[in-house]
């Protein structure tokens, strides 16, 4: 598919915010400069930890009619939740490729259903079991930790991977996720990542505007290389 030019994008992770002011709390985010929201949609199986479902994120979307949500379906059996997050105005809809046997049928029904298509994959998982479907993808994410918490320390070895997705795909959406921050980004921009997720080092700010514009600053003096 035609891709580009590459752009950054930096999307704040909610999990850590205070989701009883989730409304507020995304807003806030949004007037400080981010670009769109990820949310982390967790279901006890697929990794040991219990989140926010379709419900809380068609709230949300009634409240932010025009920003671009991105759901990091962190599930089992993640097309059975398709239809129900692009009824609640999800934008783009991130799956595990360990989740599915069936990547192909699942980008096709994410695409009918009106929303991109994002792949992640685990720190365990090699760049070669999504090689075969980055054509049919719209963004991969390359996960910096094991999914299912927040707060945990970037392991650095996953940049190969981003650097493989790049020099093969050089236009194609690449997200980074997890331990993302001041002291991190560099790493991640010079891998070639333009999608940032990053939680707590935005959430946990004192002056969240400060802290994405520097990581935005970082990554914009690296893509520049792949847009010439």
């Amino acid at each position: 598919m035609p891709r580009g030019p590459l752009k950054c994008k930096i999307g704040p992770s909610i999990l850590n915010a205070d989701l009883s002011n989730l409304y507020a709390e995304s807003q806030k985010l949004l007037d400080s400069g981010a670009d769109y929201l990820h949310l982390d949609v967790m279901d006890g199986h697929f990794v040991p930890n219990l989140t926010l479902g379709h419900p809380v994120v068609k709230c949300l979307r009634n409240r932010i009619r025009n920003t671009f949500f991105e759901a990091h379906m962190m599930v089992d059996e993640p097309e059975r939740w398709v239809e129900p997050m692009a009824d609640a105005g999800i934008s783009q809809y991130t799956f595990h490729v360990e989740a599915t046997k069936d990547v192909i049928p699942l980008c096709r029904k994410i695409k009918e259903a009106g929303m991109k298509v994002g792949i992640a994959l685990k720190p365990g998982t090699g760049i070669e079991a999504i090689r075969q479907y980055v054509d049919n993808a719209d963004m991969i994410l390359v996960m910096t930790v094991e999914p299912g918490f927040g707060g945990q320390k970037f392991i650095s070895d996953m940049m190969p991977k981003v650097q493989w997705l790049r020099y093969n795909y050089p236009l194609l959406d690449i997200e980074v996720d997890g331990g993302v921050g001041l002291n991190t980004i560099t790493a991640c921009a010079e891998a070639g990542a333009n999608m940032i997720v990053a939680g707590t080092a935005i959430i946990d700010a004192v002056d969240q505007r400060a802290v994405i514009a520097s990581l935005r600053e970082t990554v914009e003096s690296s893509i520049h290389k792949c847009n010439v």
